[in-house]
């Protein structure tokens, strides 16, 4: 949520900051703004909506400077007006801040108190007139922000100017994202990586309670808490800026759907020995004892991110008979929840940075849990924060509703179950290689489903996108493969849409079925074919109408009790769970792209949800 973009060097950088906050366009924004020291005065433009308004109010009045910090805004405090946009002044300091302060009322009272006026309803500009009563007190700008940071309480990444210095900018943060990019007679600020990829592929994350002071010479480090320096490690990014473009795509959405097999055999590779029979997992730091040793698993993950778990928990019971509970991150943390050092907690996170993720992670850690994340984006508060890693190798993910985030994640959680059951005896190597290889031809089996014309899920489009309700079904696999169909298509047509386990229908979902509400059916052959083949028979004896997705073979057994059929090419039940996601995928996409809904940035939505 939010987006923070800063640069100091030679160059004019009104449109280099504008051109990077359209990179962080994807984490959801309700305003923007720019400021930037100009012969030691400050010109700012802010602006409500998207940041074409913002761009034409550079273009009414052009802005030039070596010296400036961006932000897009989504709501917090305060409704998304030109007023409540960042960047926030009081006296000589500006402000963007990312979070939320917490304590920002009692904050708010005391400078009222002390004479201080406000033009906004945000906690943020709290935080610029902290920073200004401190230079006030006679502290430069890097010891004014670190003293006002130590007055406020919540999750901030800040970005801090004073026109008086316009030598020096200022960042800190604390339980949201902030990355510095390392240039040549430049440095570079922002919230996420595509910000600033094109210019330097050299960075340093941010640490909690950390902070820098960047100059055109360079960056230095220091402790929020102390103000003592240290030296950062600084990390070389593999990315291309072209891996952040549409690449002739219409949306990024559809861009990103089309590059699942590229994801998924990136996440595989140099991971899988089928001729040994073995999975090689580059940061799980537990030996194969360790990993026997443990008495159940916990998986905790918000949105996508959890159905991916639920997927996760089929897999890992199934190969390696270790007990699996998925928890949403945004509840567990509030239980006492029942884990210890025996429990191996996995927590799944495209961005790294989801609030209730980290903050659930923290409990676990504290119960003596050794956490294993699986994630995108390296260097991230989630990667960073766990005993061990399993990166996903998807690449950056623009659009807000996921789709390789959530397929790599899948093959990620599914060699892991591999190696626990390897560890724990459940696998032998040779039963190991005929999963390993079944999944490594996975990449393949979803090109042939990308194959599928594009005219045929215009056409259910056009036939269903004007519901106002949908149902989704599965079991097993399918199950959660229905859970983020319906997401899917809450997240960009805004159709109300709801997943069940399809043995769950006549527990109350089948009233709502009747002419006007279509069913989507997730039943590839397999185990749970039959069963799940009823659910389409009821449905249509209701008057429902059936889009099912199926392999040939169940095409060929549902015959015309359905629609509308997808088909998704033949393979076991291990892996099924890749293939019949992609139409799910599809056909949201095709559905919102109909209804003209703004497919990449759904509204009220952010892709990275860094409050609680």
């Amino acid at each position: 949520m939010c987006g923070i973009i800063g640069y100091i060097g030679t160059e004019d950088c009104a449109n280099l900051i504008l051109e990077g906050l359209r990179r962080l366009e994807y984490r959801g924004y309700d305003s923007a703004g720019i400021a930037i020291i100009t012969d030691g005065r400050f010109e700012i433009r802010r602006a409500a909506g998207k940041l074409d308004r913002l761009a034409e109010a550079l273009r009414g009045e052009p802005v030039s400077g070596t010296i400036g910090i961006g932000h897009t805004r989504w709501a917090t405090h305060g409704p998304p007006t030109e007023l409540n946009a960042h960047p926030h002044r009081a006296g000589d300091v500006v402000v963007v801040h990312n979070g939320i302060i917490e304590n920002h009322r009692v904050l708010k009272a005391e400078l009222l108190a002390e004479g201080h006026t406000f033009s906004s309803e945000t906690d943020t500009e709290i935080v610029a007139h902290l920073v200004s009563r401190e230079r006030g007190r006679g502290h430069g700008l890097v010891e004014a922000v670190r003293l006002a940071l130590l007055q406020v309480h919540g999750a901030y990444a800040i970005a801090a100017l004073d026109r008086t210095d316009p030598e020096t900018l200022v960042a800190a943060k604390n339980a949201s994202p902030l990355v510095v990019g390392l240039g040549d007679g430049a440095n570079y600020l922002a919230s996420d990586i595509p910000a600033i990829l094109q210019h330097t592929r050299r960075v340093v994350f941010l640490d909690e309670g950390q902070m820098v002071v960047l100059r055109r010479s360079g960056a230095t480090f220091q402790h929020i808490a102390t103000g003592a320096p240290f030296e950062p490690k600084v990390q070389v990014i593999n990315w291309t800026p072209a891996m952040a473009e549409k690449g002739g795509y219409r949306h990024f959405m559809l861009k990103e759907i089309h590059e699942q097999p590229r994801a998924v055999t990136d996440t595989l590779r140099e991971r899988v020995r089928i001729e040994r029979g073995t999975v090689e997992l580059d940061g799980l730091n537990l030996t194969d004892e360790q990993l026997a040793g443990f008495s159940r698993a916990v998986i905790i993950a918000c949105g996508t991110s959890w159905h991916a778990g639920l997927v996760g928990e089929y897999l890992i019971e199934q190969f390696s008979r270790l007990p699996v509970e998925v928890e949403l991150a945004s509840e567990f943390r509030y239980r006492e929840p029942c884990v210890d050092e025996k429990v191996l907690v996995i927590a799944v996170s495209q961005s790294g940075e989801t609030a209730d993720t980290l903050a659930a992670i923290k409990e676990t850690q504290s119960r003596g849990s050794h956490v294993l994340a699986v994630c995108n984006v390296v260097g991230s508060s989630i990667v960073r924060l766990s005993n061990s890693n399993l990166m996903t190798h998807a690449g950056p993910e623009v659009s807000v509703a996921s789709t390789k985030a959530f397929t790599t994640q899948i093959a990620a959680l599914y060699l892991l179950a591999v190696k626990l059951g390897l560890a724990r005896g459940t696998l032998q190597p040779g039963r190991a290689a005929v999963l390993l290889q079944d999944l490594i031809e996975v990449p393949s089996a979803i090109e042939t489903v990308l194959e599928t014309p594009a005219s045929e899920y215009v056409a259910l489009a056009r036939r269903f996108g004007n519901a106002t309700s949908m149902l989704y079904l599965g079991r097993g696999t399918s199950f959660p493969i229905a859970l983020e169909g319906a997401l899917k298509t809450k997240e960009l047509s805004y159709i109300h849409a709801e997943g069940y386990a399809a043995g769950e229908m006549k527990h109350g979902p089948i009233a709502l079925i009747d002419e006007s509400v279509p069913s989507v059916v997730v039943c590839p052959m397999g185990p749970h074919f039959d069963k799940t083949l009823s659910n389409v028979a009821e449905t249509r004896a209701r008057g429902g109408a059936v889009i099912a997705v199926t392999t040939p073979s169940g095409a060929e057994r549902i015959g015309s009790d359905a629609d509308a059929v997808l088909v998704v090419p033949e393979a076991p039940d291990h892996v099924m769970a890749f293939l019949t996601a992609i139409p799910m995928q599809l056909l949201a996409y095709h559905i919102a792209d109909f209804k003209g809904t703004d497919v990449d940035q759904p509204r009220n939505l952010a892709k990275s949800v860094t409050v609680e």
